[in-house]
């Protein structure tokens, strides 16, 4: 799975803009978090299918910048408290979080997209026992 950050003008319909074209070329969204800061709109949006997004958001109005990146996605159990305790063992390292979202909830598990900085990229996966 990709993040893509896609920083549009803030203005009414900018998200709705975003995803009719994304709908219309069938990218499936996983997960999206949308806020605003002063005049820009930022959409951060977690899918199978970079590619498709990054050639779509090109013939979109009133977007800047759209930029992919790499996440790491984790099972953890469906209790109280596994997420504090993931987010916890990667502070405890260092490691700074840029992004993260719930992609799945099933009965047993949630599975977990994070988008550690850059530089922490590599040290989060060993932290969390990933190859």
């Amino acid at each position: 799975m990709k993040e893509v950050t896609i920083v549009a003008r803030n203005e009414v319909g900018a998200l709705a803009a975003v995803a009719e074209a994304l709908g219309g070329v069938g990218v499936n969204i996983e997960a999206v978090s949308a806020y605003g800061k002063d005049n820009e709109a930022i959409f951060r949006i977690i899918t199978n299918d970079a590619q498709t997004v990054l050639k779509t958001m090109a013939k979109v109005p009133n977007i800047k910048r759209v930029v992919d990146s790499d996440v790491i996605v984790v099972k953890l159990i469906n209790r109280p408290g596994e997420l504090g305790k993931m987010t916890r063992k990667l502070a405890n390292r260092g490691v700074s979080l840029e992004s993260l979202y719930i992609v799945s909830r099933k009965h047993d598990f949630t599975e977990v997209a994070i988008k550690p900085e850059d530089k922490d990229f590599e040290l989060a996966k060993e932290v969390l026992g990933i190859r």
